[in-house]
């Protein structure tokens, strides 16, 4: 029985280190589905997991536990980057933009709330207490990217005996997940809100914002105007956006284009917004019934998925898919979201497009675009790594600042971080291929972020019990639960009464600002509506990029003097 013994005692062994990260994180991922009031802490239980076997010192060699910790965060932040990349700049819309200083608002109160608890509750003479109360802010807020980026710029600023800021996160983090939701409640109340109403209101909101609707329209041209004119002056003089699909004159069915000409009598298939339905009706001619595969030269849809990396980056104008295919292209989905059809819209890999004609010419984009579904169940691994290389020597450029005790470097959770918003949503202009899918996405990163939990829990335990039951442990819980709330109460006040927004886009984008997922199902379990979701999806990205920001500059500005 001494290989029995061996395999659990001799730390040098990777049979050793293998078993002691499959054991944490097989622990820690099946107690985090277990539920308590109906809330669970998910794979995030990895890290007590972590805490509990380092307190009992079934460990592993420094180093190597450092290394597992930060290759997994590495691929951690690089995955949220390639996810968030495509939407982080189309975010900031109208109310988007909103939604977005909302939430900027938000993570600086955290922060000063946080800073707020260590002057009142804490001996500021320690030098160990603002890290840990950083450790704190994020478990608050649920944030592990966020403690990533403050445990890496920790490291380079303590070049020696860096603390172990996961005690705090560990103490503030359960009943973060719980604030979070409470204090969300707590506004409703505040602000007297009937979730029928809110109900009633997004009903409304639907109805007024018709024109994002597409809207199928057959019609016979019977404007004497239109005899003569091209499909491009009959577009400019309407000056709205309409898909023309397909045209019959005199019997034949044709793919119009832009040097189309109308004559009295044609029948049209035109795709627009419903809003403008009204008057495209009333300058072309009336709505007639159809049968186009009575025609002579039938016509089929057909949505066809990008897999040919020799489109990634091109245009739709580009393509020429009217007058050189014959056919017409009228929508295209990305992320699950529909795009308006625009000349001036790039493809990427991933991409589905609707495209309408002949059956032929349909048969021969289908076979140019690809269409190979199996293509996209592969990630590409080689953008990941050419990514994670460009974004650990961009992390690594120090740029001095006056009376920083070391120049700032984003590190190997900031520059990844950017780097990867970057190629996600511009990496078709150097012919990257950028897609990857959904599953494979939350796979590479679930894997980077249970071996990064599982690290710093490990190497956190061994002080743990001094550290939190024998010491301030309580003071971290309740400046957490502080740090969680107060900026809730105040923004999600003033997002409804200052700003009128609807009580569950706000229960979104303050689940977005956490970056907590229980929140957000807590939210939607709530709402019959897409409310909750697009909330949170609008500040998510943001608000992703300025806790592991904020965590960097705060432990290079304040834990370093």
């Amino acid at each position: 029985m001494d290989w029995i013994t061996e395999i659990f005692t001799n730390t040098q062994s990777v049979a050793h280190i293998v078993l002691l990260y499959s054991i944490v994180i097989a622990i820690g991922v099946l107690l985090g589905k277990v539920k308590f009031g109906g809330i669970s802490l998910g794979v995030t239980f990895v890290l007590f997991a972590g805490i509990v076997a380092g307190h009992i010192g079934f460990t592993a060699p420094v180093d190597i536990l450092t290394f597992m910790q930060d290759f997994g965060l590495i691929l951690f932040v690089f995955m949220i980057g390639m996810q968030v990349g495509p939407g982080f700049f189309e975010s900031f819309g109208t109310a988007g933009i909103k939604l977005n200083g909302l939430a900027t608002a938000a993570i600086l109160l955290n922060i000063a709330v946080m800073f707020g608890c260590y002057y009142l509750f804490f001996d500021t003479s320690d030098p160990n207490n603002l890290p840990m109360m950083v450790g704190t802010l994020y478990g608050a807020v649920t944030n592990t990217p966020g403690l990533g980026a403050a445990n890496e710029a920790l490291n380079s600023v303590f070049t020696n005996n860096a603390p172990q800021i996961a005690s705090g996160y560990a103490c503030a983090y359960p009943l973060g997940v719980l604030g979070i939701i409470g204090a969300t409640i707590a506004i409703r109340y505040i602000c007297g809100i009937k979730f029928a109403n809110e109900e009633r209101r997004l009903e409304q909101q639907d109805e007024a914002n018709g024109a994002v609707k597409p809207y199928r329209l057959r019609l016979k041209v019977t404007n004497q105007y239109l005899e003569g004119k091209t499909m491009l002056q009959v577009h400019d003089f309407l000056n709205r956006d309409f898909v023309c699909s397909r045209i019959l004159h005199d019997g034949h069915v044709s793919i119009p284009n832009r040097d189309t000409i109308f004559h009295l009598d044609d029948q049209l298939n035109i795709v627009c917004a419903e809003a403008d339905a009204e008057a495209i009706i009333a300058f072309i001619g009336p709505e007639i019934e159809i049968d186009w595969e009575q025609q002579d030269q039938p016509m089929v849809s057909r949505r066809i998925i990008v897999t040919n990396p020799s489109i990634n980056g091109k245009t739709l104008g580009k393509m020429h898919f009217s007058s050189v295919h014959g056919v017409n292209v009228t929508r295209v989905t990305r992320h699950g979201i529909d795009l308006f059809a625009s000349v001036s819209l790039p493809l990427q890999v991933g991409d589905r497009i609707m495209v309408v004609g002949p059956e032929d010419a349909v048969a021969r984009v289908t076979s140019l675009m690809g269409n190979s579904a199996h293509r996209l169940n592969a990630p590409n691994i080689a953008t990941i790594f050419i990514g994670i290389i460009i974004g650990i020597i961009f992390g690594s450029l120090p740029f001095a600042i006056p009376g920083m005790p070391v120049p700032v470097k984003l590190g190997i959770a900031g520059g990844p971080l950017i780097i990867a918003i970057l190629i996600g949503r511009y990496g078709y202009k150097i012919r990257l291929v950028t897609y990857t899918t959904t599953s494979a996405n939350m796979m590479l990163r679930e894997i980077g972020l249970v071996l990064f939990l599982a690290s710093v829990g490990i190497k956190a335990g061994a002080g743990f019990w001094e550290t939190v039951v024998q010491g301030d442990g309580l003071l971290y819980v309740a400046s957490g639960f502080l740090i969680t709330t107060i900026p809730i109460l105040i923004i999600g006040t003033i997002a409804r009464k200052r700003y009128k927004f609807n009580y569950f886009t706000i229960m979104g984008m303050l689940a977005g600002t956490y970056t907590d997922p229980p929140a957000l199902a807590y939210a939607n379990s709530l709402c019959s509506k897409e409310a909750p979701a697009v909330g949170y999806s609008t500040v998510y990205p943001l608000s992703m990029f300025l806790r592991i920001f904020t965590a960097q500059i705060i432990v290079l500005f304040f834990c370093g003097g």
